[in-house]
Parts: C-alpha cells; structure tokens; sequence
C-alpha cells in the first residue's frame, strides 16, 4: 500500500508521521513545490523509524512521478487561515492549489482514493472530485472527524472525564453550518443532556464551531495541525485496512437526509472502496432542516466556484 500526502506543511508533515508510525502501508509520498522540503522533512521523519520503530518508508519529492500509483492521495496543500480570514476568504486562493495538484496526482494514480484537507474544505472537496474525474465514492473530504474529535475533548473538559469516554458526532458544513447531534451524544455512558445542562452544551457547541479560529488566533500564526492529521490518518487507516467503519465525513449525497448533489458531511462506511455507503441517523427535525440547509449553502457556493474556473 501507498500514500501521497500533497502539501509539506504542518498538517501534511504530521499527517505523514502519524500514517508511517502506525505502520498500515509501504510507503508514505510527501510531496511540496518548494524545494528540498519534502525531502528533508522525509529525511527527518525516516530517521525516527530506528526509535519508533515503524517500517513505514517515507520519501519526499517537487514531482508527482514519485507518487504513482498510490492507494490514497492526501491533499493538504493551500494557503492557511490567517487571523481574521474567514474559509471563503481562501476559496479563490486555494482554489487554484487544488485543481493543479490533484490533476497532476491522480494523472499518476488514477485509481486512487481522494481525501481534500485543504480548506474551504466542502468546496475544495466539490473541486477535487470535478478535476479528478473520480467516481464520488472515491473523494471525500476531512472534515467531521476534526469537528466531533474537537466537540468530545469540550465535552470531556466540562464533564472532568477523559475524552475517550466521550462519543459524539457532528454534521453538515465545516465551521458555521456545523450540525451538532446532542441527542446521539455519551458522556461515560450516559446521554449528554443527562450529563451537562443545556446551556453548557450549547457553549460546547459554539465553541466547537469556531475552533479552528480559536486556535489560529492563539497561534497568530498558521492553523491547527495535530488534530487535523489525527482525524485524517484515521480515515486512511479505516480505508487501507478495509475496516468498514463509521466516520463522519464529508461526502457527496444522492438523496440521503433528502439532500441530492451535494458534498457535505455525514456518517460514512469507510473501506478499501472509500465511501462504502452513508449512514441515515434518526435526526431530530431541527437537525435536519440544518443539515439541508448547510447543504443549500455549500452547493451555491460551489456552483459559484464552478462558473469562477469555467467548469460549467
């Protein structure tokens, strides 16, 4: 098995590690336009293997042809957030990113699995699949598992329990029109709204929806990293592995939760076909008229985009 992570940045860096620690492929492809980036940081990262103890081989490369024929193509390249910059702020900057990049990818893997980490993550998943030509199973975005990791760890903070035994899951877009399910949601056992009264969910809600700002603004420069890898490695993982696990991921609807034609994000069956199948949960009505709204916002923001680069 073979992984391409595009983009040497921190989000790709440490996507990189943690998929060649866990030792689930052959080989992990960093590839990024500056030069010697890549390949110091593969360097680097490919001498820790003798203390860590995975197998993993890890290359860097400027070219693509050092990318072929690979199982799963990682896309983290695009400019980050700054303080102050919305996700739409990036759509037309990062637009241009994506496309080249995954044509030059999957021109090299054509039979590839896509995953697009680069923000604004539903659009630039639309884009991904739009250049790549993939069938919609086969491109999907990371954007739930960041989410619903971030809102366990509030969860987890306001209960004083660890964020392990907490279980909880968001839908819809990435950042604003997040859709938080606080009906589906466990604290050690018990249902959330038993745990922790409403308002203090309602906060945990709010504050899962802004945390990526929260921690562009502390850093003051560039973005989250650690969390973000953790959530795509263990997309990659599910699909390497064939695990048919439930992630919640950003995934092109056909009808399910009455949404057709969209790429948003929902409960998805992950395995070496990569979007295997979307679970519908029993939502709430509020919820669903959310998540159908979250998804009327990304498809005109999307067909805007489309007619912006002439994809029409």
């Amino acid at each position: 098995m073979k992984v391409t992570v595009i983009g040497a940045g921190n989000v790709g860096a440490t996507t990189a590690m943690r998929i060649a620690e866990s030792d689930i492929c052959r080989e992990v492809v960093l590839v990024d336009v500056a030069p010697g980036l890549a390949e110091g940081l593969a360097l680097d990262l490919g001498q820790s293997a003798p203390i860590e103890g995975f197998r993993t081989r890890i290359t860097g490369s400027t070219s693509y042809e050092a990318t072929a024929n690979s199982d799963v193509i990682v896309m983290t390249a695009g400019r980050p957030r700054s303080p102050g910059m919305s996700r739409m702020d990036l759509l037309l900057v990062n637009a241009a990113v994506v496309r080249s990049c995954v044509e030059a990818a999957v021109a090299a893997s054509p039979f590839a699995i896509l995953i697009v980490v680069t923000n604004p993550l539903d659009e630039m998943t639309h884009l991904a699949w739009r250049v790549s030509g993939f069938p919609t199973d086969r491109v999907m975005g990371m954007a739930g598992g960041l989410d619903s990791a971030r809102l366990r760890f509030f969860l987890a903070g306001l209960a004083n329990v660890a964020p392990p035994e907490v279980e909880a899951m968001t839908l819809g877009s990435h950042g604003d029109t997040m859709v938080p399910l606080p009906g589906h949601a466990t604290i050690a056992g018990r249902p959330a709204e038993e745990v922790l009264d409403r308002a203090t969910l309602q906060g945990a809600f709010e504050r899962t929806r802004a945390g990526g700002a929260e921690i562009v603004a502390l850093l003051q420069r560039g973005s989250a990293y650690y969390a973000p890898a953790s959530a795509t490695h263990a997309m990659v993982r599910a699909i390497l592995e064939d695990r048919r696990e439930v992630h919640p991921v950003c995934a092109y609807l056909t009808g399910q939760y009455g949404i057709e034609g969209a790429f948003v994000g929902v409960p998805a069956v992950l395995s070496r076909r990569g979007v295997e199948d979307v679970r519908e949960l029993d939502l709430a009505p509020a919820e669903l008229t959310d998540l159908r709204a979250a998804a009327d916002a990304v498809r005109a923001k999307c067909a805007e985009l489309d007619e912006a680069l002439g994809l029409e």
